[in-house]
């Protein structure tokens, strides 16, 4: 595959963010989070669920993965497609991943109808997001290199010429040091370290 066609740049947020909805006297609170992995996911709205106790749903939705491939909504007891779907939406037309939304609503007493909570869970959730504030984010593969000693100039040549940060340095009689490669540069590090004698690559 071609360099250039691996995708692995994507869109998320920095920290977390808020948004306000009001409707017939029912408030729908969004809080938006920057998150990688389910587990998070889950002690996020845990949390959430402790902090608004009295509320009477915490609707929520997540996309995960620099490719978008892990994704939920959840209407938590309001009607099928009125809620989580909405939130989703939001969160794909603005072409985010590794975001969580969660609003929670606190019921005002008159019932919105379907098309009035597409609305509510869609414009709170809006808010949240306007109020994000985007980041690049860079998909990668981490490596450890093994070297021996003789090999040293040859594979911090690749790095230093590709421009990879390098942690964990070890240089002994077998050395080792850790780097970050980028998904669409992984081909060209690993045929340029395989050139490198006596050069072994270990994924972390």
């Amino acid at each position: 595959m071609d360099s250039d066609q691996i995708k692995d740049s994507y869109k998320s947020i920095a920290g977390e963010a808020k948004g306000l909805f009001k409707d017939n006297g029912s408030r729908f609170i969004a809080h938006a989070y920057p998150v990688e992995t389910e587990e998070e996911v889950k002690e996020i709205v845990a949390a959430l669920k402790k902090e608004y106790f009295d509320a009477r749903h915490h609707v929520y939705a997540y996309r995960l993965g620099y490719l978008g491939d892990r994704f939920r909504a959840n209407d938590d007891g309001e009607p099928s497609g009125s809620s989580g779907r909405p939130v989703l939406g939001q969160i794909d037309s603005n072409g985010l991943s590794d975001i969580l939304v969660v609003v929670v609503r606190y019921f005002g007493g008159i019932k919105l109808g379907i098309p009035g909570l597409i609305r509510a869970y869609k414009s709170s959730t809006a808010d949240a997001l306007a109020n994000a504030e985007i980041v690049e984010k860079i998909a990668s593969k981490m490596y450890r290199v093994h070297f021996g000693y003789m090999s040293m100039n040859a594979v911090m040549k690749v790095c230093k010429d590709m421009g990879l940060e390098q942690k964990n340095q070890k240089f002994d009689m077998e050395c080792s040091v850790d780097v970050n490669v980028r998904l669409s540069l992984v081909e060209t590090f690993e045929e340029r370290m395989g050139d490198v004698e006596g050069c072994r690559l270990e994924s972390l």
